[in-house]
């Protein structure tokens, strides 16, 4: 569970939404991540080491430049935890149904 708080911590701030946002469509480098903000890099890189320590992104070393990209199984144990809830809902409102049922008037 705290790998959950950590990702829904990190995915609080609208900033770090975009860029996974962004990083849906492909991996990318800091400098390609800085471009649409109106932020510095370094700013960007505070975001993307929160990112990367909720698990969220993983980078690899190329060189000088480190791409980033989505970690799949960060966003998996995500969707399996809403996946719980949105049985849990399902329940109730079926539950919900049987009791509107019963209650109608007969005719």
């Amino acid at each position: 569970m705290a790998s959950l708080d950590a990702a829904f911590s990190a995915l609080a701030d609208p900033t770090r939404r975009a860029i996974l946002a962004r990083l849906a469509l492909g991996e990318a480098t800091v400098m390609e991540l800085v471009e649409p903000f109106d932020m510095t890099q370094p700013a960007i890189s505070r975001h993307l080491k929160v990112l990367e320590g909720a698990g969220l992104i993983v980078r690899r070393i190329e060189g000088t430049k480190r791409p980033c990209r989505l970690a799949p199984s960060a966003v998996a144990e995500i969707d399996q935890w809403l996946g719980m809830l949105r049985r849990a809902l399902e329940t109730n409102y079926d539950r919900l149904d049987d009791v509107l049922a019963a209650m109608k008037p007969e005719q």
